[in-house]
């Protein structure tokens, strides 16, 4: 008979503790990872899109004016920009959080004036790609654009040396350095 001794199943705990702790603290090392590669990946897809865009914005505005968008022209190329520069800024990580804004607004604009179209359930609804970036955007708009961003850079090597703190900046901190700024322990 197979009997686990009490200090064996303890070491076993450790051991899995030990493991999941490692794991925890590597997740913690890598927190400047996830919105890397969404600001990459997203607005990579934006700023070609919206270049692609600009670069037929005639028969981009014809598509608005089907659609029964009003001034059609401006719409179009105001949808274009947004893309292009947003996406641009995006992946450099310069004033995402400000630029996820319109970039939600232009989803928001999507959904309502073309894409609920056709949407006749909720099925539907979950199956389209604007909602997905309305809260990849969301995420960049609360979480910041995290340490390997423009934002970054600037907020701790040119507006906290010169005493500006940088709060008006995107991505101005995460809540344990401003815990630790508080405690006067940065």
């Amino acid at each position: 008979m197979n009997s686990i001794s009490p200090g064996s199943a303890s070491a076993r705990v450790q051991f899995v503790a030990n493991w999941l702790s490692r794991l925890l603290r590597l997740a913690d090392a890598l927190r400047w990872l996830p919105p890397l590669l969404v600001r990459l990946f997203v607005g990579y897809m934006f700023f070609e899109s919206g270049w692609a865009k600009l670069h037929n914005l005639a028969g981009f505005a014809e598509r608005f004016a089907e659609w029964g968008i009003p001034y059609p022209a401006f719409s179009a190329a105001l949808s274009a920009y947004t893309e292009c520069i947003g996406g641009a800024l995006l992946v450099v990580g310069l004033f995402t959080r400000i630029v996820s804004i319109p970039m939600i607004i232009n989803m928001v604009v999507a959904i309502a004036t073309v894409k609920m179209a056709r949407v006749a359930s909720l099925e539907d609804f979950v199956e389209l790609d604007e909602p997905l970036y309305i809260l990849g955007f969301f995420w960049l708009l609360i979480a910041g654009p995290g340490g390997v961003s423009l934002d970054y850079l600037v907020k701790h090597f040119l507006l906290t040396p010169l005493g500006l703190g940088g709060e008006a900046v995107e991505g101005a901190g995460d809540a344990d350095s401003k815990r630790k700024l508080a405690r006067g322990t940065a």
